[in-house]
Formats: C-alpha cells, sequence, structure tokens
C-alpha cells in the first residue's frame, strides 16, 4: 500500500495550492481591470450582442446571472450568461469576459470539433459523477479483498481527466477569437486589449491548473492499484 508520500499524492497538493492562488491572481487581475472604463463605452451586454451579430447569430441570447465570475455560455438553451457586473460593466475586464463567453457561441455555430467532443461527455460525465466517489472511497477500503472497485472508480475517474485536458483547447480558442474580434472590431484600445489579453491569460490558468490536478488524482489512485499488483 502506497503512504502519503506517494508523488502523485504530493502533487495533489500541490495543484490544490496552485488552484488557490491562481484563483486569488484572477481576482485580482479582474478587480483591478474593471476599473478601467473602456473608452467605447460599451458594456458587456452590448459587446456580447456585438460580436454575435458580427457572426450572424441570431439564435444566442445574452442573459445577466447571478454571482461573481459565473460567466458561461449554455449551448443547451443558447444563452451567453454574464455575470451582474460583467453583464452592465464597461470595463477591459467585462469585455474580455463577454468576448471569451461569446467564443464559445461562435464554436457552437461552427460546429468546433473540440466543443463538440466535450458536449458529448457531458451526460456520461452526469451519470457517472454520482457513483465514482463512492467507488473511489470503497475501492480503498476493500483493496485488500478485491481491486474490482478501485479499478472501476480509476476507470470513471478517468473520463473526467478527459474531459478536464478537451477542456483547454476549447477554452485557450475561445479566449483566441475574442481578442482578435475585439481588437478587429475596434472594440479596445492596445492598452485595453492588453488588459484584456492578461485577464483572459489568469482564467485559462485555472483550467490548466484543473487538469493537471485532475491527473495527478488520477496518477494517485491508480497507483494504489499498481502498488496491489507488486504485492
Amino acid at each position: 500500500m502506497y503512504t502519503s508520500m506517494n508523488p502523485a499524492y504530493i502533487i495533489v497538493l500541490l495543484t490544490m495550492l496552485a488552484s488557490w492562488l491562481i484563483q486569488r491572481r484572477l481576482q485580482s487581475k479582474f478587480e483591478q481591470y474593471s476599473q478601467v472604463g473602456l473608452q467605447s463605452n460599451l458594456s458587456g451586454k452590448q459587446i456580447a450582442e456585438l460580436m454575435l451579430a458580427d457572426h450572424g447569430i441570431t439564435d444566442v441570447r445574452v442573459i445577466s446571472t447571478e454571482g461573481r465570475l459565473t460567466d458561461h455560455y449554455n449551448p443547451a438553451d443558447k444563452t451567453v450568461n454574464l455575470s451582474e457586473a460583467v453583464y452592465a460593466d464597461r470595463s477591459a475586464a467585462a469585455a474580455a469576459v463577454a468576448a471569451h463567453e461569446c467564443g464559445h457561441a461562435v464554436q457552437h455555430a461552427t460546429a468546433y470539433a473540440a466543443l463538440q467532443f466535450r458536449s458529448a461527455l457531458v451526460p456520461a460525465l452526469s451519470a457517472v459523477s454520482k457513483f465514482m466517489p463512492i467507488l473511489l472511497f470503497l475501492g480503498v477500503i476493500m483493496l485488500n479483498n478485491t481491486p474490482l472497485p478501485l479499478a472501476a472508480g480509476v476507470a470513471l475517474f478517468a473520463l473526467t481527466t478527459l474531459f478536464s485536458f478537451i477542456t483547454l483547447p476549447v477554452e485557450f480558442d475561445a479566449s483566441k477569437r475574442a481578442l482578435a474580434w475585439i481588437d478587429r472590431r475596434g472594440i479596445v484600445t492596445p492598452q485595453e486589449h492588453a488588459m484584456a489579453k492578461d485577464a483572459l491569460k489568469w482564467a485559462a490558468m485555472t483550467y490548466v491548473i484543473a487538469a493537471i490536478g485532475s491527473l495527478a488524482t488520477l496518477l494517485y489512485y491508480a497507483s494504489f492499484l499498481m502498488g496491489r499488483r507488486r504485492d
């Protein structure tokens, strides 16, 4: 049986710390860039609607959602959901977020392969998420008797790890589309563009560290199985 000094366990702890630090940095950056008013004086809602219109997308609604940094695109009901601050704000941060979420709408409209693959995984993930934690917990406890529950839990967790890594190109591409459009459309000045790019970079880092953390956790549980085979 592996101890707490298992390298994968250490990586899990380090990624948890890194995730907390990156979240703090992200919040700090968005707070900073939220104070910088756009010279174009467009709100997040107006920017989102303009980007959708420029890409010929007429069946997606832009709506406000509660919370902070809760912005997302929902392909199921075709809505760009902007947090209350981003929806009404007229800042570099709001421009970055609004355009990024519309980038996902553009991906959806153009059948971007990575987004389609990620969306196809969602039903399976919703189903396995109910059983995976139980299987992993029982699997570790029952490992001396049988490896089957843990093996099943690891297999299901591998699906969540795959989802985390598929999310990376989806997020990077949405940011790339967003930055190119706000620059081409003259939504931001060069200085505001640099702020928007920096904000999206830190937002992307949260997905990177989440993927690394998921992989480390997968390896941690898998190491119990490998350790049992060597016993």
